[in-house]
């Protein structure tokens, strides 16, 4: 008769205290990417605070610290400070602070992109050397950058989480550069998974359907991709920030702790839809 199959004790498979809201209690993390309140990282962070976890928040520029200070100040946000990635200097002076002040850092969720709108309205085929350089250079290499940057602060294993989109996968109209763009992005999180899973840090991308966001506003016929989606998901319906929020808290909040390199959509179930 062969052996029975071990079973994981009852206290490590039940355990009353293993809830996302504890785990994200002793949580410190940095969001980049809040442009104001309908900003996809501004529902990470949200919904991150109201789970316990003490987050840092930056702003691209003063313009927009203008509309990021006062989100800082409503959820209580531990530090607020500048990073333009294109700034030398500045995301180097980010974790200083952290470092300074923390001295750990638990998680990073990445959500800046951009194309210059020439680029971006025209055919892949017609982008030219510098646009297509500055697409990458800000929404994907950062996200390296920050990965570097973490690295040496997550003493006991963390999490990346960065934002992509279905068109990283397949062909979606006027998504043009940004495509190319989010496909390696979404190839670097499985590269860093890959090199980073030894120290215990899990990287993640995340793919939510189209919301309307300040940064989607800068793709062409913006509105017809977003009835498409509504017309098309399972649900008829586009999902919101505090749903992307939540399953950010998942990830990095260690109930994922079995998963890394993955792409995880949260956009309604369209990217199932032919």
């Amino acid at each position: 008769m062969a052996d029975p199959v071990p079973v994981d004790p009852l206290p490590t498979v039940f355990n009353p205290d293993d809830r996302i809201g504890d785990m994200l209690k002793s949580r410190r993390g940095l969001v980049v990417g809040v442009a104001n309140e309908n900003s996809i990282a501004f529902g990470c962070a949200a919904k991150l605070r109201a789970l316990g976890a003490e987050v840092a928040l930056t702003y691209a520029d003063a313009r927009t610290r203008d509309f990021v200070a006062p989100l800082a100040e409503r959820i209580g946000t531990s530090l607020l400070l500048p990073l333009n990635v294109e700034q030398p200097g500045e995301l180097e002076a980010v974790f200083a602070r952290i470092g300074q002040d923390w001295g750990r850092l638990d998680f990073v969720v990445h959500s800046i992109a951009f194309a210059p709108k020439g680029d971006l309205h025209g055919r892949v085929v017609d982008c030219s050397a510098d646009g297509f350089s500055r697409a990458m250079r800000i929404s994907v290499y950062s996200f390296l950058e920050l990965a570097r940057a973490a690295e040496p602060l997550m003493t006991h294993g963390g999490a990346l989480v960065t934002m992509s989109y279905y068109g990283a996968d397949k062909v979606v109209n006027n998504y043009n550069v940004m495509g190319l763009a989010k496909a390696s992005l979404e190839a670097g999180v499985r590269y860093l998974a890959a090199e980073l899973g030894e120290k215990n840090i899990r990287v993640y991308a995340v793919s939510p359907g189209p919301l309307k966001t300040r940064a989607a506003s800068g793709i062409a016929h913006f509105d017809e991709l977003v009835e498409a989606a509504v017309a098309r998901s399972p649900g008829r319906r586009l999902v919101d920030i505090a749903e992307i929020g939540r399953v950010v808290a998942f990830l990095v909040g260690g109930g994922a702790s079995g998963m890394t390199g993955d792409t995880i959509y949260v956009d309604a179930g369209l990217h199932n839809m032919a």
